[in-house]
């Protein structure tokens, strides 16, 4: 008999990779469960956490259940995003039920990496994508390398997207079936040489039929919540964490309206983002958002949502994983969307000078956003060609 194929599976106590799990298995996968552990520092949980997360998933669901109906509270352990100590426990439990090796990797150091940029972008006036840097250097990245370390073929998530094979047998990335949860923008960092060792077994389902078949396998996460966060800012106070972390560069400063006339003060520009609307604090008589951040004057520019449209962008950084890996060289029809949670719009990807991919959209949209990724899907197809880091914005 031919050796079982050996998978990586990231394992983080949701339903998603747990169902991957249990479908890899099923397919004659050799598996092995990973959780990665990012941070978290669990030393000021009480015993009655401790407790909490070494229950199974069902004892700790109702035990969480009837503290919010009492006192209206949450443990500690429940407040840490998709890396926590419950997360890590119910990835062991599923592990368990599926009888397939578990091991949980430290990987603090490398992700306190990823935490240095998340401040940095934001003192720089922008707006950083930290589930994507964390795709791109952890999952596909030092994980990948773990896995080769220990023989195995190939990584495995549980992300809504596909991998196919072109006409030649080179491996593609697609969009997920289930469009409303699709999540290849977020994948777009991972180096193309490992396309050819990534498993996304989820990618052709629904998201109610991964709970429907989670529960049908017996898996205790089929209707656990999924995370809303970012892991390492459980309360999303996202200006508080850069205060924590680089406390001279958070200052009060002035809101401006388009002519550059000072309109009132703020308390630091790391409190807001392009195309922000609430919590601005002022009123004009008339919406206004967030269009501009100057970070070297410490100023937020406000205006009209018809500020906020452009046509035009330049992305660092560029990852092309069709064709030239440079990318484009010549105009590509594509389409392009400029964040995680919008549609793909018509557009033309151009490779305008040395790791800079100009994108000009056929009509204005709005909130273009550095630190975002602007990610190129094919005109005609579900197929991911690359993307890059938006850099700057213009028309």
């Amino acid at each position: 008999m031919p050796q079982k194929k050996k998978v990586v599976v990231a394992m983080s106590g949701g339903v998603d990779s747990s169902v991957a799990a249990a479908l890899l298995q099923k397919q004659g996968y050799d598996c092995v469960g990973v959780f990665m552990r990012l941070g978290n520092d669990p030393s000021d949980l009480t015993d009655a956490d401790v407790e909490l997360i070494a229950c199974s998933p069902e004892k700790r669901a109702a035990h969480e259940e009837e503290m919010r109906k009492s006192s209206g509270k949450q443990p500690k352990a429940h407040h840490q995003g998709c890396c926590s100590s419950s997360d890590a426990a119910d990835a062991r439990y599923v592990a368990g039920l599926l009888d397939i090796p578990f091991y949980a990797l430290n990987f603090q150091h490398d992700f306190g990496g990823i935490i240095d940029y998340f401040v940095r972008e934001y003192n720089r006036g922008r707006t950083p994508n930290p589930c994507v840097r964390c795709n791109e250097y952890l999952k596909f990245g030092k994980l990948s390398r773990y896995a080769k370390a220990i023989g195995a073929d190939y990584v495995a998530t549980g992300h809504y997207a596909r991998i196919a094979h072109g006409p030649n047998g080179e491996p593609q990335l697609l969009r997920g079936m289930d469009t409303r949860k699709d999540q290849s923008y977020v994948l777009f960092g991972v180096p193309r040489d490992e396309l050819a060792h990534m498993l996304l077994p989820i990618g052709d389902m629904e998201k109610s039929n991964v709970r429907q078949l989670a529960e049908e396998l017996g898996l205790p996460v089929f209707n656990k919540p999924d995370s809303q966060e970012i892991c390492f800012v459980p309360d999303n106070d996202y200006a508080n964490l850069v205060a924590r972390k680089s406390p001279e560069t958070v200052r009060p400063g002035q809101f401006v309206d388009s002519s550059g006339k000072a309109v009132g003060d703020h308390p630091g520009h790391q409190h807001f983002t392009i195309g922000q609307r609430k919590g601005i604090g002022l009123a004009f008589g008339y919406p206004i958002y967030v269009t501009g951040i100057d970070p070297a004057s410490n100023t937020v520019t406000l205006g009209k949502k018809e500020d906020l449209l452009h046509r035009s962008l330049t992305a660092r950084e560029v990852n092309w994983i069709v064709g030239d890996p440079v990318g484009p060289t010549e105009p590509l029809r594509c389409r392009a969307k400029i964040r995680y949670n919008s549609e793909p719009a018509p557009a033309t990807a151009l490779i305008t000078a040395p790791d800079h991919l100009t994108v000009r959209f056929d009509n204005p949209v709005l909130a273009i956003t550095p630190g975002q990724a602007v990610v190129c899907y094919d005109l005609h197809s579900e197929q991911l060609l690359g993307g890059g880091w938006i850099d700057t914005v213009s028309e």
